[in-house]
């Protein structure tokens, strides 16, 4: 069985660069959680890039901060970053014909034995699919509003 993990996809009427330059920008992640639990950037560049660092503000329960790594980068067609943990929070960008964007947003788990990527998902699973999908909409919302 492979290892769960989580996503959705989302349309986007804006080009992949609108996209990839608010995904890109760790000031603007608050802007588009859909977890509430983003509370802001304390840390990193301007803009990511393969490699960088960025510091996040948060807060699930208690607050506390969390610094997490750019493992995938692709210019205006994949980022994904991960902290501590092994799993991943990854965003795919292909354009549409109509010179919008199609993004999936994944919550990878695939990096973990395969019980303990059942356990995340059991635990967290539910809550995280409900947060990507309002991510989404939060991106399809920021993303469309820079492209006017």
């Amino acid at each position: 069985m492979a290892s769960p993990s989580r996503s959705a996809t989302a349309t986007i009427a804006a080009p992949p660069a609108t996209v990839f330059a608010i995904l890109s920008d760790p000031r603007q992640h608050p802007r588009i959680d859909g977890s509430g639990t983003v509370r802001g950037a304390v840390a990193g560049p301007e803009r990511l890039e393969l490699g960088s660092e960025f510091g996040m503000d948060m807060k699930m329960g208690a607050p506390y901060r969390i610094t997490n790594r750019v493992v995938e980068f692709d210019e205006d067609r994949l980022i994904a970053w991960r902290h501590q943990g092994r799993h991943r929070w990854r965003y795919e960008l292909t354009p549409t014909a109509d010179g919008g964007t199609r993004v999936v947003e994944t919550w990878d788990l695939s990096r973990y034995p395969g019980v303990v990527a059942r356990a995340f998902d059991l635990v967290l699973g539910g809550r995280t699919q409900r947060s990507i999908e309002s991510t989404l909409a939060n991106l399809k919302d920021a993303a469309e509003a820079d492209s006017a």
